[in-house]
């Protein structure tokens, strides 16, 4: 029996083969581009190599894409096929066992099998940041810190990927208010892992909700070996670098990097939409012309009408939707959302709520109904974290709420979101929440008409 890089036991025949299974390991860890390159590798010399497969099948629904779900779907076959002609360990079974219940609409037995598997095997990073990733996407913070604090002991001084470890402990830090904590976890991981652009990402994080754009600005660019070399996650660093400016009042040079960077690839990931779509929103809230830049986004978005794969994925979609007029495409991502609201799944469940209510209060803010914008977005808030992604992603939905409330003239509901929004972001007022504070104290000085 051979062990891999996380001390966990692997049913690879040959060196050179684990070699390439490590790698890709390392790879994944660290957002780089060498992942998929590697697993293929893996592949090709052993494909009776189950958790390989399995692998293959968790990155594809990880993509958030409906035609990668058949992707996942043949992996799945192809690993339970393998393990018909080859013993596996445990840990590997489990694997499988994950692919297969996150296909069966449960991410969270997907997630339960990864934590089944680091119960034997703590050491286990790969396993660790899978679980990781998942919750991610399911908004589980609190389950994401408790899952990596359950291994950091495991990953001592002389683990090879405790860099990593602490990249994730310091997002989750930071994803549950412990800031000061975060921000020490997440360079004394860069430390040690000095590609970890997650770890770096972290930080970054840190230095937006406590509103010191100066310090995350340097961090990004003085760091870019933790960033530069990986995949479509380099653009999210610049798009954090492109906030940060933003919040320093610099709108043009958060639009250069928009097109210089954010945008640099037309790409159709969810992920590379979702900043761009956000950027733009956040840019055109604070009165900037953004151009015909909607276009682009919109045409992607509405060939992406019917994914129904993740709900933070489909209402970024709904923004550049919205951003672009395309009213019968957003009727026909309206119309999906109640199918899928009206379905059973862990998914679909979040599409009910607060799925519909986001939807409409999107719409009815791009059609200048505020009133009802608010009244819309209002009722989703409460549920939004269970869309996934970070408190930093999600505050596109927070701002357009709190510009819907004083549109609409709500602004004792509206000043209870900013008090809400202020004490997430341990009382520290970035530029957003002041400006619209100040709004609130003009308008009310203007007596009713």
């Amino acid at each position: 029996m051979m062990f891999d890089i996380c001390d966990a036991p692997v049913s690879l025949d040959s060196n050179d083969t684990l070699s390439e299974w490590n790698a890709m390991i390392r790879a994944f860890l660290a957002h780089g581009t060498a992942t998929p390159m590697h697993l293929g590798a893996v592949m090709t010399a052993e494909p009776q190599f189950a958790m390989g497969h399995a692998a293959r099948g968790l990155f594809s629904l990880m993509m958030g894409r409906a035609e990668l779900v058949q992707t996942a779907r043949e992996a799945a076959q192809a690993a339970r096929t393998a393990m018909t002609f080859k013993e596996v360990t445990p840990r590997e079974r489990l694997w499988v066992t994950a692919l297969d219940r996150w296909l069966e609409g449960e991410p969270t037995g997907a997630v339960a099998a990864m934590e089944d598997v680091l119960k034997n095997h703590p050491t286990d990073t790969l396993s660790a940041k899978v679980s990781h990733a998942i919750r991610f996407i399911l908004g589980d913070a609190q389950g994401m810190r408790r899952s990596i604090e359950r291994v950091l002991d495991a990953h001592g001084s002389d683990h090879p990927c405790r860099g990593y470890v602490l990249g994730c402990h310091a997002f989750t830090l930071e994803e549950t208010g412990e800031y000061d904590l975060a921000e020490a976890a997440g360079r004394a991981g860069l430390e040690l892992a000095m590609d970890d652009a997650w770890g770096l990402h972290a930080v970054a994080h840190v230095y937006d909700m406590t509103a010191r754009p100066d310090m995350g600005i340097s961090l990004i660019e003085t760091s870019a070996g933790a960033w530069t070399h990986s995949n479509n996650f380099r653009y999210h660093v610049w798009w954090h670098k492109a906030l940060l400016h933003l919040d320093r009042g610099e709108m043009d040079v958060a639009l250069g990097l928009y097109d210089a960077q954010v945008r640099a690839e037309k790409t159709d990931d969810y992920r590379d939409i979702s900043n761009a779509t956000s950027l733009l929103v956040r840019l055109e809230l604070e009165g900037v012309d953004v151009g015909p830049r909607w276009n682009e986004l919109a045409d992607i978005a509405q060939r992406r009408t019917d994914d129904g794969c993740v709900v933070f994925a489909d209402l970024h979609y709904m923004l550049a939707l919205t951003g672009a007029d395309r009213p019968d495409a957003q009727a026909a991502m309206a119309n999906r959302f109640k199918r899928d609201a009206a379905r059973a799944g862990e998914m679909q469940q979040r599409y009910a709520r607060p799925g519909l209510s986001a939807l409409d209060g999107l719409n009815a803010f791009a059609e200048g109904r505020y009133d009802a914008a608010f009244t819309a977005l209002s009722s989703a808030r409460p549920d939004m974290q269970s869309i996934g992604g970070s408190h930093a992603q999600r505050d596109v939905f927070e701002r357009i709420t709190i510009d819907a409330g004083l549109r609409a003239g709500r602004l004792d509901q509206t000043e209870a979101i900013l008090e809400d929004r202020l004490s997430r972001r341990a009382g520290q007022a970035d530029r957003f929440t002041r400006t619209r504070l100040a709004q609130l104290v003009d308008t009310r000085r203007i007596p009713a008409q």
